[in-house]
């Protein structure tokens, strides 16, 4: 517990004032976040951070997180969407050329992770960008949410929420819910978002769900690599991914509800 709360610390005093910093600085830890988060990836998966396939990866995660502007006036083919394509190509090429060593799962693995991680760590810089207030608001229901469902679920859970993560208790899913719900409907009274003040206590809980299956999909990943922790980069707390699994669900879906400029 000391460990944690050491590491959370220093996190929090290097992530803050990056996070009102902005700019080139936020654009650049997004970047490596999401090239570690891949790599980790990679490493579940007993794959080396310098074969090809992860490479690949890690570049096109940290080239999806930069924002559309960034490349005006080049060719397509040097566009995000066009780069990635080429690495999904060059991948699907691999599997030719690797003799078995890197498979067709390999590829598909490796081209899911770049957008699943690159697109929610580029919607982070987006979120910063439509306003302090809009990222403070993400990061408040994934913090509480995850912080009252355990303090919920130990004390009163009784019901399994899931195989996949068996300490996990409805009532604390629930419970988690409820109470970000409640303190979030009053954050968005004094700083209001893209909607009036129901229907974003409405999506309030739609995020906050969401948030519950952000972390329930990096639990079934970790759990089909037999593995405790994503990675060890934050002692105490495990990898990137166990840290952003949340926001890395919640942050794209903002963007598809209109919440994110």
């Amino acid at each position: 517990m000391k460990q944690r709360v050491i590491t959370a610390v220093v996190a929090l005093v290097l992530f803050i004032p990056t996070i009102l910093y902005g700019g080139w600085l936020l654009q650049l830890v997004m970047a490596l976040l999401a090239a570690i988060a891949v790599g980790e990836v990679a490493q579940m998966r007993r794959m080396l951070l310098v074969s090809f396939g992860a490479i690949l990866a890690m570049l096109g995660a940290m080239l999806a997180t930069f924002p559309a502007h960034f490349f005006a006036g080049l060719p397509n083919i040097l566009h995000p969407a066009g780069l990635l394509y080429v690495f999904v190509l060059l991948m699907l090429f691999h599997t030719v050329l690797a003799k078995n060593a890197f498979s067709f799962e390999d590829a598909g693995v490796f081209t899911l992770a770049m957008l699943y991680i690159g697109l929610g760590f580029h919607f982070f810089i987006s979120a910063r960008n439509t306003g302090l207030d809009t990222l403070f608001y993400m990061l408040l229901i994934v913090w509480i949410t995850d912080s009252a469902a355990y303090l919920v679920g130990r004390k009163f859970g009784k019901h399994p929420l899931t195989k996949i993560s068996p300490k996990k208790t409805w009532e604390g899913s629930i419970g988690g819910t409820v109470i970000a719900t409640v303190i979030l409907a009053i954050y968005l009274v004094f700083f209001p978002q893209a909607y009036d003040w129901p229907l974003m206590v409405l999506i309030t809980v739609i995020l906050s769900i969401a948030g519950q299956f952000g972390d329930l999909i990096e639990s079934a990943l970790k759990r089909f690599y037999k593995v405790k922790d994503s990675g060890t980069i934050l002692p105490g707390h495990g990898g990137i991914l166990d840290r952003f699994d949340s926001m890395l669900i919640v942050l794209p879906l903002m963007f598809l509800l209109g919440l994110l400029n």
